[in-house]
């Protein structure tokens, strides 16, 4: 049996929200250097601020300035930092509670060592030299032995608030297919498409999956399937990727390859997008060095009959 496949992937994008008016305040403060707390009804001032009292639920507005010096509350020290993370070198990420404030902020903190990091140390924001509104405009946090800094009393009022933020979401993981799907993925580098079928209820699963999900016991016998097949359901694509080098508008389809029980999706090719429908009898289209089809093209034979692929719809 060939070694299992692994490949490193990565999922992500980009997450756009809107904020509230005590958000808004909050990042514009902190792109000129001031750092804003919202005040509860019963005198606690809570940084960073949020919207509704985690007590008693109720809308707070009310925006205060602390100061940009702190006390360290408790903390963890970052060995190997990852990619994104604010510091390249190791630091410590530690809960700050700034002077003025009641809660504490969640933020790194630049020290030469975890020996030089201690519950109770006093530290002082670094502000980034280049800042937009957000909370990366605090580049870090770093010792501090000076008197606490003293706030100006700003109220979170600005001429060019900030409304929105983009914040990058990204996930990177190792993806290992597994034995069966291992041997369909080494079967497709050989232009053959290879599902395995359950000892019980005799189904053939193509991708396989290593079990029958309708029995739940494990799958070996492989099964060479299709490569033609037939369109069983679809979709019009009308916005385009990024980083698809595919036209819109573009088909996207179910297609269940002769001898298979499991309807597989591929993009349909060669034929205008309106003139896809169910039934389609289609096949495999390779591209040179490709491991799996570029996409699937009608065969030309007449369609399908419904009642030969509505149990795989």
């Amino acid at each position: 049996m060939p070694d299992v496949l692994k490949a490193p992937l990565v999922v992500e994008f980009p997450f756009t929200r809107s904020l509230g008016p005590v958000q808004s305040a909050f990042l514009t403060g902190l792109r000129d250097r001031v750092v804003l707390g919202v005040r509860t009804t019963d005198g606690r001032t809570l940084v960073p601020p949020v919207e509704y009292d985690p007590v008693t639920a109720e809308e707070i507005r009310d925006l205060v300035e602390v100061a940009p010096t702190g006390t360290v509350t408790t903390w963890a020290w970052n060995h190997a930092p990852r990619r994104g993370q604010p510091l390249a070198t190791p630091f410590a990420w530690v809960l700050v509670r700034l002077d003025g404030a009641d809660t504490a902020l969640l933020h790194a903190l630049d020290a030469p060592g975890p020996d030089a990091v201690r519950t109770g140390m006093r530290v002082r924001v670094r502000w980034a030299a280049e800042r937009s509104g957000a909370i990366t405009d605090i580049a870090c946090f770093e010792p501090y032995d000076g008197e606490p800094a003293q706030p100006g009393g700003h109220r979170g009022d600005f001429a060019d608030p900030v409304t929105g933020i983009v914040a990058p979401a990204r996930l990177d993981y190792t993806y290992t297919p597994g034995r069966a799907q291992t041997a369909h993925l080494d079967a497709l580098a050989q232009r053959r498409i290879v599902g395995e079928r359950c000892p019980s209820c005799r189904k053939v699963y193509v991708p396989p999956r290593g079990a029958c999900p309708t029995c739940g016991v494990a799958t070996s016998e492989r099964v060479e399937v299709g490569p033609r097949g037939t369109v069983t359901t679809f979709c019009i694509v009308n916005i385009k990727a990024r980083g698809l080098d595919i036209e819109v508008p573009y088909v996207y389809a179910h297609i269940a390859l002769d001898g298979a029980d499991l309807a597989l999706h591929g993009r349909i090719g060669g034929i205008p997008y309106d003139r896809v429908r169910m039934g389609l009898r289609v096949e495999p289209v390779w591209t040179e060095g490709a491991r799996h089809p570029d996409h699937y093209r009608p065969t030309g034979e007449p369609d399908a009959d419904y009642d030969t692929y509505r149990e795989l719809l």
